[in-house]
């Protein structure tokens, strides 16, 4: 089986605080990976390690190796904004760029990476984008207008659609139903089970009920240590430690 995502005793710190202790996993291709775990308990952290936006905080130190597509993006003749490329990532809170329309905020990545030639061309690819984040029909006729317009869940589609935009090979989402209706909810979940045909995405999430929904492996995070990491059928009926079980049936947060 070929990995999209393998990490090998992987170590994440903020100055003498380390938050990830040693974390070993491998995420195949084209799945939904849930990472569920209580707030605080370095989930995020760990996402952020998979496409090197630790780099960023100055009290971050990543020790280990994090292999996307078998190669360690840790390298030091690594292209970081080639990996952000390839390994798009959207937040928990909807971020559009506010004072850009609707077609801007998919377009501006586009011109300043020079990833499209012609307004043809830009054209194309932000009405493929939104098609592929299920939101086209929704927006076509409003492309000028801001995302202000937009509910939160049509807001975090078009934040989907802006990274989609860059032809990425991993999607990562930080709890991205966090601060979304519960029509949007079922909305990003659903375009999930269909980006999942072409994308390997790994969704941070702190509900079971959701990664039990959505996801075909789940890893559970607690305290920066992987208790546990598989198939999401076997973790939720038949978990292996006892720390797996009390967090599913919702006695450990």
């Amino acid at each position: 089986m070929r990995y999209a995502i393998e990490t090998r005793d992987l170590r994440i710190s903020y100055g003498n605080k380390e938050v990830i202790k040693g974390v070993n996993f491998k995420i195949p291709e084209k799945i939904v990976y849930a990472l569920m775990g209580p707030s605080g308990c370095g989930k995020s952290t760990l996402l952020r390690s998979f496409n090197r936006l630790l780099d960023l905080n100055k009290d971050a130190k990543v020790s280990g190796q994090v292999l996307i597509f078998g190669r360690n993006i840790y390298s030091d003749d690594v292209d970081v904004m080639e990996i952000r490329r390839q390994v798009g990532m959207v937040f928990q809170y909807p971020n559009p760029f506010p004072h850009l329309s609707i077609y801007e905020n998919i377009a501006i990545g586009l011109r300043l990476n020079k990833m499209v030639q012609t307004r043809e061309e830009l054209d194309s690819r932000v009405k493929w984008a939104l098609e592929k984040a299920s939101l086209l029909e929704e927006v076509e006729d409003r492309l000028d207008d801001y995302p202000s317009s937009l509910s939160g869940g049509q807001k975090q589609r078009l934040v989907i659609a802006r990274v989609l935009a860059m032809k990425p090979r991993i999607l990562l989402l930080d709890e991205p139903t966090a601060n979304v209706d519960p029509v949007g909810t079922k909305n990003i979940e659903n375009l999930l089970f269909e980006l999942k045909k072409e994308y390997t995405i790994v969704l941070v999430t702190h509900e079971p009920a959701q990664a039990s929904r959505i996801s075909d492996f789940v890893g559970f995070i607690y305290l920066g240590e992987l208790v546990e990491s598989g198939p999401t059928a076997r973790i939720f009926e038949n978990p292996q430690h006892e720390l797996t079980d009390r967090y599913v049936r919702g006695i450990l947060s």
